[in-house]
Parts: structure tokens; sequence; C-alpha cells
């Protein structure tokens, strides 16, 4: 059996719900981090939920990832660039996942329930571990922005390289996400 040209219907639709989906979170934090008016409250009721989704969506994206076949890459691709591909959408993957666990470790570290609406509510993560203390709650803020920062620079770094192989290498790389029969 010949490898798909593009990837299966269900991997394209997760794959641009949660692109939009992040890069809506990212500017979220941005603003929330950037704001002391009533408008950060608002940004927060926000960003628990859109984070709690992420991470439901990219459980299901790696199930759908390990249970469909993937296009290959173009074989004339070096190496390097290969390598660059895989552990670019590792540390995806890996962000997409321990961001949102980070971001309800640090609301439980700070002793606050973690809302999702109005009468939705999570259990505070592994709180036997992890009491209610102001210490690990800043140390996790402060890990939470820098990989969010980290996930900023990798997602910018994942559209640029699509669009090297839309523009410049003009292989179907780009075409494989975008359309297809699967």
């Amino acid at each position: 059996m010949s490898a798909p040209r593009h990837f299966a219907p269900l991997a394209r639709l997760l794959h641009w719900l949660m692109a939009l989906m992040i890069i809506a979170m990212l500017f979220i934090g941005a603003g929330m981090v950037a704001s002391v008016s009533e408008r950060h409250e608002w940004l927060l009721q926000l960003h628990k939920p859109l984070g709690i989704a992420i991470l439901l969506l990219v459980i299901a994206r790696l199930v759908v990832r390990f249970t469909t076949r993937q296009p290959p890459l173009p074989a004339d691709l070096p190496s390097w660039q290969v390598l660059a591909a895989k552990a670019s959408h590792g540390l995806l993957y890996a962000l997409m996942l321990i961001l949102p666990l980070l971001g309800w470790a640090m609301i439980s570290a700070a002793g606050d329930p973690v809302m999702l609406g109005h009468s939705l509510r999570l259990p505070a993560i592994l709180p036997a571990i992890l009491p209610a203390h102001a210490q690990t709650f800043a140390m996790l803020r402060k890990a939470h922005g820098y990989l969010a920062y980290l996930l900023f620079l990798t997602v910018l770094v994942h559209l640029a390289a699509a669009l090297f192989h839309a523009w410049v290498r003009r292989d179907e790389v780009m075409d494989s996400m975008l359309r297809g029969k699967g």
C-alpha cells in the first residue's frame, strides 16, 4: 500500500482548529500579562477553558497521529531538515501538552479553583504532591510564561518552514495539510 499524499481529514481539522486556538491563546496570554484593568479577569476567564480545550484536543490529535498514516517528507529533503522537522513537531506536541498542565498546576498552587465557567470546576492537580504554596505558584508562573514564549517561537518557525515548502521548494508538504482526500 502506498503512502498517503495528504493527512487524514480529521488530522487536518484538528491541526487548523488547534492552530487558531493556540494563536488566540498566545494573544490572550500576552493581553493578560500586559493588563491590570478589568480586562485581565475577562481574559483569564477565556484563557483557562481554552487551555483545557487545547489539552483535550492535543490528546485527540496524538491519538489520530498514531492511528493514521502520514504523508512522508520529500525524499530529497536534506537530513538536517528532516531532523529539524521531527524535532520541531515533537517540541510543538510537548508544549501543547505541558503548557495547559502547567497552567492548571499553577492555579492549583495558588490555591485558586480552576473554573471553566460559572459552575464547572476542575479539581486541583495532584494536591498531595503540589499543595497551595506561593513560591511554587511563582515558579510555575514563570515557567508557564517562558514556555509560552518558546511555543510562540516554535509556531513561528513551523509557519516559516511551511511557507518555505510552499513558496521556495514548491513541494507537496504544505498541500498535504491544506487539502486532499486523506
